[in-house]
């Protein structure tokens, strides 16, 4: 879809402002183009003694009028058009939240953050602005140049009319040949300002780690680069931008000269009255408008086309998941896996190579094994942020992709190893997944996930902003937060991704504890525990260890020691290690 397309789609949507607008504007130029006219008709009767003085001051009160109608015609488009591209501005925003919201994780890998929020900001702007002011000085400007040519040619005098569109031609050339050098100009500014918003972003998220490695003057002086390369964009844009204005006064300045040459000459034979050549003169003037809302809404346009061009691939990109399920009721039963094999995108070896479990209701599953050998995996897949095309994956008989997304991601709570916290009081972060929990269902939550002790001794309690992503929290905090936030929503699955690696043995074991009289008292929900510490799925009632995408050992805690194989070894070595760290 081009951009012409989109405004043609949008204005057909919203076609009652925009003919509202436009009636306003036809009147609007209608009573400018008699103004001149009427202007003539009483210089001339002056000039011929017919006009008195009551009739005099009428002519002055009509012109007076046609004045004010003129300036409340034009607040009442502006009202009626600009309200319209606003709502193109706020559609093309929450199309392109909501495309990202249910874009996977291949997609973000392959975009930077800054660029995307560049596209919600400075692209859709131009686009809004090309469906607002581009509309609206495009008709005004085509509609007050036909009514006034019109008027030139037929109401004043032919003659003039031609030797003033003389220069005209002139100018179409040189319109052509900025605007091609404005879009392209255009585009290089918008990418350069998403560019700098990515280095804003990163900069940002990362400044502890900038400042741990006294990198502070080396970013600062990549900024000012990159805002100095922004600059100087922005600028060469702006520059054939301000192009369009001079073509435009030569246009006009030698399409003057020729008609006060004609005209003067017209007027001393007698051809032509003062009068006629003063409304002439003022029509002349009033095609300055025009001509500069040509190059007004070319620039405007092709800057528009140039957002369009970043924005429409974005919106466009094929859902890297596709939610294609019709079932809208939560899942019961089991949840299986039944020889999946997934390879990530771009890669040859798979993460996955043939892996079949069962999780019954009600039970806890372990999932073990160093790092690389597709634990993750597995959460990512049963959260489908990711499609496998090999194996199957189901839960109560059902297909995962046989369930909305919605439905299926609400029935999990998953806590990720570096879970996200939003800048807000820890309250709400805990009650973001169940906005409507009491504080004393917080404060449960929370010692549950033993993070209420820690909670009370900040100066606010609950109350205590987290700052952004959590940093005003240490990595074990923001973990049993989020634990917490899990714990107050009555999903069926829980599903912990390694979410105890940042706490110590003694809050893991009453975490752990915990979980396990929250199962028994809510019957049915099950939970599956990844993690490399084996303390964290000692209890589970079945645990498998992973090495290189397949299970090399399976069953329960008690048996998997007794078998003497990974499982055994690594629980000595982390038991040596934890006696070792007592000592």
């Amino acid at each position: 879809m081009t951009l012409y397309q989109l405004l043609a789609q949008f204005i057909r949507q919203h076609w009652r402002h925009y003919v509202a607008a436009g009636a306003m504007l036809f009147s609007v130029a209608v009573l400018t183009v008699l103004i001149p006219r009427k202007v003539g008709a009483i210089i001339d009767a002056l000039v011929a003694h017919t006009l008195d003085t009551p009739a005099l001051v009428t002519q002055l009160a009509w012109l007076a009028l046609m004045g004010v109608t003129i300036y409340f015609l034009r607040v009442g488009w502006r009202m009626q058009l600009f309200a319209a591209s606003f709502r193109l501005g706020v559609e093309l925003r929450t199309r392109l939240y909501q495309r990202l919201s249910l874009q996977g994780p291949s997609f973000f890998q392959q975009q930077r953050t800054g660029d995307l929020m560049a596209l919600g900001t400075n692209d859709a702007d131009a686009i809004e602005m090309a469906s607002g002011e581009a509309m609206l000085a495009g008709f005004d400007g085509s509609m007050t140049f036909a009514l006034v040519i019109g008027m030139m040619l037929l109401g004043v005098d032919w003659r003039l009319a031609l030797v003033a569109l003389l220069p005209f031609p002139f100018m179409a050339w040189a319109f052509k040949h900025i605007t091609h050098h404005v879009h392209d100009a255009s585009r290089d500014s918008l990418d350069r300002f998403s560019r700098l918003n990515d280095q804003v972003q990163e900069t940002l998220a990362g400044v502890r780690t900038l400042r741990a490695l006294g990198l502070e003057q080396r970013s600062a002086q990549q900024f000012a680069e990159l805002a100095e390369q922004a600059a100087a964009a922005s600028l060469s844009a702006q520059r054939w931008e301000a192009a369009y204005e001079p073509a435009v006064g030569i246009a006009l300045t030698t399409a003057g000269m020729l008609t006060l040459a004609l005209g003067g000459y017209l007027v001393w034979h007698g051809q032509m009255t003062i009068g006629v050549l003063t409304s002439f003169s003022m029509y002349l003037g009033q095609l300055i408008w025009p001509m500069f809302a040509a190059g007004w809404v070319l620039s405007l346009l092709e800057r528009g086309k140039a957002a369009w061009g970043r924005l429409e691939p974005v919106l466009a990109q094929e859902l890297s998941v596709q939610d294609g399920g019709t079932l809208e009721s939560a899942p019961e039963g089991s949840l299986r896996l039944d020889d999946v094999v997934f390879t990530y995108p771009g890669q040859q070896s798979p993460a996955l190579g043939g892996v079949s479990l069962s999780l019954a209701p009600g039970k806890t599953l372990g999932i073990v094994g160093h790092t690389g050998s597709g634990k993750s995996t597995i959460v990512r897949l049963l959260l489908r942020q990711y499609e496998t095309r090999q194996g199957r994956l189901s839960w109560g008989g059902h297909r995962l992709d046989e369930y909305k997304l919605h439905t299926l991601r609400s029935a999990i709570n998953w806590v990720a190893q570096e879970p996200f916290l939003f800048s807000a009081s820890i309250a709400t972060n805990i009650a973001l997944g169940n906005p409507d929990a009491t504080r004393e269902q917080v404060m449960h939550a929370a010692e549950l996930a033993a993070v209420h002790e820690d909670i009370l001794r900040f100066p606010q309690g609950y109350d205590t902003p987290v700052g952004e992503r959590g940093v005003t929290l240490s990595g074990g905090q923001r973990q049993r937060v989020a634990i917490a936030r899990a714990l107050l929503t009555e999903s069926p699955l829980l599903l912990l991704d390694d979410a105890l690696s940042a706490v110590d043995t003694d809050t893991e074991t009453r975490i752990l504890q915990h979980l396990q009289q929250l199962r028994q008292q809510r019957a049915g929900r099950s939970a599956i525990i990844v993690s490399h510490r084996l303390s964290a799925v000692a209890d589970a009632d079945h645990i498998l260890v992973l090495h290189e995408g397949k299970i090399i050992e399976q069953g329960t805690h008690g048996y998997l020691l007794e078998q003497a194989g990974w499982y055994a070894a690594q629980w000595r070595y982390q038991q040596l290690e934890a006696s070792l760290d007592a000592a």
